[in-house]
């Protein structure tokens, strides 16, 4: 919960390409790289995962402190101004805007080849005194103004807009957060959005929110059922953002993988956008990995965001939550981060490693019943495993479905993602039953996946549907 240019290398829409989808913690072996191809720094690493960026928050105070921008202009190539994009600094007083200290940071990023996160144009926090002093139409009015006059002078430069900052409650609700904006009408975060795009129609438009990580959390099935209402009806939503603030109490989640998945399925991107995990040595390296993990997983998870550079200067300073030390030295959750960007790569800018394409006699395929079909089809590639994907189609109208993966004596599934898994005694057959009530109508598809250990075995499992 934060309280406080487009790049040319980086296309709005990215190719598929994941790698291991564990959302926490596996402590796995890294590929060791080439020299000449290995990446260096956070970005270079990020951008051999198809393009995805790796970014940071950057105060304006900050500008001229050396050390801290030497950092940000090594590793990131994302920008978010930490609170100078915001209602209150940039509107001060009513019809009066006050551009200068943000235009500094947008300046700065876009003269250093970085992207920028426009961070944002709706919320109920941080409004200056004259907007909190309105209600109805009048305050419709106003933030409708602001969204429309903040776009328009920033249009072509900003890569993604947070239009819309924590809209929704905390809790088990599931409901809109009881604010003066909400009260002006339940269409305010749509109106807020069809603003946006009309004032920067190239800028990629997110819903930003913190707690939404966990899948099974009211709050995030609420913001899950908005966007997907908005994609219904043709409402310009891109993006969900989220904001990933973590401690001893709220650990990242182990679904956080499903999460992303479940988003990315209606539709939008991905970015995780204020990425701080309290804590140090490997327990903060594992949790920030898997995290990392987690993004690479979905094709749509379009890049990370850290809110901050050194512990010292962050929000959250006392909980040191950030990649760099007070010092600017790099944290054991800065490799951890590495470890997770450079999976993968060894086998040169981030091609798959050797494997057969096509599966031996008898083996991959697809099971068929008259309810359902399972199709199973290969995915990432590493030395030592590789990722699949079961497509169940439902052949008439369906009120559940089970699916079994075999795989080799030397294989072992390792992970797994989308769907609810059990295994038999011997562990070489796995039953997966969908998250949820599995109902599908005559013709529609879900997938899941999984991770295999391949042994040196490459041959694709056996899959079934019923």
């Amino acid at each position: 919960m934060t309280r406080s240019a487009r790049p040319g290398a980086m296309p709005r829409r990215r190719s598929t390409r994941a790698l291991l989808a564990s959302a926490c913690v596996a402590a796995l072996g890294i590929t060791a790289l080439p020299a000449a191809a290995a990446p260096s720094t956070l970005q270079e690493a990020a951008g051999m995962n198809d393009g995805r960026y790796f970014g940071t928050a950057v105060p304006a105070h900050l500008l001229n402190d050396s050390a801290n921008m030497t950092i940000v202009n090594r590793e990131f190539n994302m920008v978010t101004a930490e609170n100078e994009m915001k209602i209150d600094a940039l509107q001060p007083n009513q019809g009066q805007y006050s551009f200068g200290t943000a235009d500094r940071i947008v300046n700065w990023a876009r003269t250093n080849g970085k992207g920028v996160r426009g961070h944002t144009l709706a919320w109920h926090s941080q409004q200056p005194q004259w907007m909190r002093n309105m209600s109805g139409q009048q305050l419709r009015r106003a933030m409708l103004d602001h969204v429309t006059t903040v776009a328009t002078h920033y249009r072509g430069q900003i890569h993604s807009w947070d239009v819309v900052n924590e809209a929704f409650a905390d809790g088990s609700s599931g409901a809109r957060r009881d604010s003066n904006l909400q009260r002006t009408g339940n269409d305010w975060i749509e109106a807020a959005f069809r603003a946006a795009r009309a004032a920067d129609p190239n800028a990629i438009l997110c819903y930003n929110d913190y707690n939404i990580d966990d899948w099974n959390h009211a709050k995030t099935r609420a913001v899950y059922d908005m966007v997907r209402d908005f994609k219904a009806r043709g409402v310009p939503i891109d993006c969900v953002g989220l904001q990933a603030h973590f401690n001893s109490g709220n650990p990242v989640p182990n679904n956080y993988h499903t999460t992303i998945e479940n988003f990315a399925a209606l539709g939008v991107d991905v970015q995780i956008t204020e990425l701080d995990i309290e804590g140090s040595g490997q327990s903060q390296a594992e949790q920030y990995k898997g995290v990392t993990q987690a993004c690479l997983a979905v094709a749509r998870c379009t890049g990370i965001s850290v809110w901050g550079v050194r512990d010292n200067d962050s929000w959250r300073a006392s909980g040191t939550p950030l990649l760099f030390d007070r010092n600017g030295n790099k944290k054991q959750a800065y490799h951890g981060v590495m470890e997770a960007l450079t999976e993968g790569l060894g086998n040169g800018g981030g091609a798959p490693a050797p494997g057969p394409t096509t599966p031996p006699p008898g083996n991959g395929g697809g099971g068929n019943t008259a309810a359902c079909t399972a199709t199973y089809s290969e995915a990432e590639k590493w030395n030592d495993r590789f990722n699949g994907r079961v497509t169940i189609r439902a052949n008439r109208d369906i009120s559940t479905w089970t699916s079994t993966v075999t795989v080799g004596d030397r294989q072992e599934i390792i992970a797994t993602w989308n769907g609810t898994p059990s295994w038999d005694r011997s562990g070489k057959v796995m039953t997966m039953r969908p998250n949820g009530n599995g109902n599908l109508r005559a013709g529609q598809e879900v997938s899941f996946g999984f991770t295999v250990r391949h042994g040196g075995d490459w041959t694709w499992p056996r899959v079934t549907c019923s």
